[in-house]
C-alpha cells in the first residue's frame, strides 16, 4: 500500500485568524505530527510551519514541527520593525525609504539599527505583537534593548505575520514589504551568502527574509555579490549583530551560545505557502555545516508538500 505524503496527514490543521491561539488541542493536534516529517540532523533544534493557501475554503497549516517553540530572531525581526514604520506614518522621506529597501532586501543592521533605536526599540516588538496577535513573540531581555536579534518569536507567530501583510495589511505595507523581499538580495550586506533555505530547496518564485547570528562577524568566504546588495546604511556602527551577540553574556535568550539560522517567506507559483524554518546548531558549529542542514531540510520540507 503506497502511504500518503506526510504533509496531506497535517493539511486539516486551520490557521485561521480567529483560532490561531486556542486550546493546543485545537492548534497542533497529533495528528499533524503523525505521519513522515524531514530528518532533524542530530545536534540541531528545528520548527518548523507550512501554511498551504490554496488548502481548503481558508488556507490550512501542511506542515509543523515545535510550532511555538521560541527561538531568538536574529534578522527575521526586520519584519516587525518594517510593518511598525510604515504603520506608523503617512509617508515614507527618500531617506527612510533607503533603509527599508536595505534592511528587507540585503539584511542590513545598521539600517535595522537605526529604525530599531528611533522607533522606541523594544516598543517595536510590542505594539507589533498585540496588534498581530502573536503570543510567542516578546521583545529584548530590558538588560539588552538595543539587542533587535533577541526579540524571541516562533515559526507560528512568522506564519501569523505573512498571513497578516498578505491578507489584512493596506496595500502600501504589504507591497513595500513584500516587494523588497521578492528582491532579496544573493548576499547580505554583511558578506554572508543569504540564499540558503528557501532560495536553495524551493523552486522560484519566492520572497524571503532570512535571519543568521553567532557565526562571528566575517563569513568564511565573503558572498561575491556584496557589492550589489547596497552599503551599510544608517549612523550606526558597523560589524553584524552576531559579532555583538557573542559579547553579550547572560542574556537569557534560548540558544545563547549556539548559532542561529533561520529561512521564511512566501513560496510556490501565487505564493501559494507561507514558510517558516527556525533552526539552532550546535555551538561552535560552522556556516558552512549549518548552511548545508537548514537547504537539506527546507528541500525536504517541500518535497513532502506534494
Amino acid at each position: 500500500m503506497q502511504k500518503k505524503p506526510w504533509a496531506a496527514v497535517a493539511a486539516a490543521v486551520p490557521l485561521a485568524a480567529g483560532c490561531l491561539y486556542g486550546s493546543a488541542a485545537a492548534a497542533l493536534p497529533a495528528r499533524a505530527h503523525a505521519a513522515e516529517p524531514p530528518r532533524v540532523p542530530a545536534g540541531t533544534t528545528a520548527a518548523w510551519v507550512v501554511f498551504d493557501r490554496r488548502a481548503g475554503a481558508a488556507g490550512k497549516i501542511v506542515a509543523m514541527r515545535n510550532a511555538h517553540r521560541k527561538f531568538r530572531s536574529a534578522s527575521v525581526v526586520k519584519i516587525l520593525i518594517a510593518i511598525d514604520y510604515l504603520e506608523r506614518r503617512g509617508t515614507v522621506p527618500a531617506g527612510d525609504a533607503r533603509l527599508l529597501q536595505e534592511m528587507l532586501r540585503s539584511s542590513d543592521d545598521a539600517a535595522a539599527t537605526t529604525l530599531w533605536t528611533r522607533s522606541g526599540r523594544g516598543a517595536i516588538v510590542t505594539r507589533t505583537a498585540r496588534r498581530l496577535g502573536l503570543a510567542d513573540t516578546t521583545p529584548p531581555p530590558a538588560s539588552h534593548p538595543g539587542f533587535w536579534g533577541y526579540t524571541l518569536l516562533s515559526a507560528y507567530d512568522i506564519v501569523r505575520t505573512y498571513r497578516y501583510l498578505l491578507d489584512t495589511a493596506e496595500p502600501r505595507v504589504r507591497e513595500t514589504i513584500l516587494g523588497h523581499l521578492r528582491r532579496a538580495t544573493p548576499c547580505g550586506n554583511d558578506g554572508f551568502h543569504q540564499y540558503f533555505g528557501i532560495p536553495s530547496g524551493v523552486p522560484r518564485p519566492w520572497a524571503v527574509k532570512q535571519g543568521w547570528s553567532g557565526f562571528g562577524a566575517v563569513p568564511p568566504t565573503r558572498c561575491a555579490a556584496s557589492a550589489a546588495g547596497g552599503t551599510a546604511a544608517g549612523g550606526t556602527t558597523g560589524g553584524s549583530v552576531s559579532a555583538v551577540a557573542r559579547r553579550a553574556a547572560g542574556s537569557g535568550v534560548p540558544d545563547y551560545g549556539r548559532p542561529v539560522l533561520h529561512s521564511t517567506g512566501l513560496a510556490g507559483k501565487g505564493e501559494r505557502y507561507v514558510m517558516a524554518v527556525l533552526t539552532a546548531h550546535p555551538a561552535g558549529g560552522t556556516w558552512n555545516d549549518s548552511v548545508r542542514r537548514v537547504n537539506r531540510l527546507t528541500a525536504d520540507l517541500y518535497r513532502g508538500l506534494s
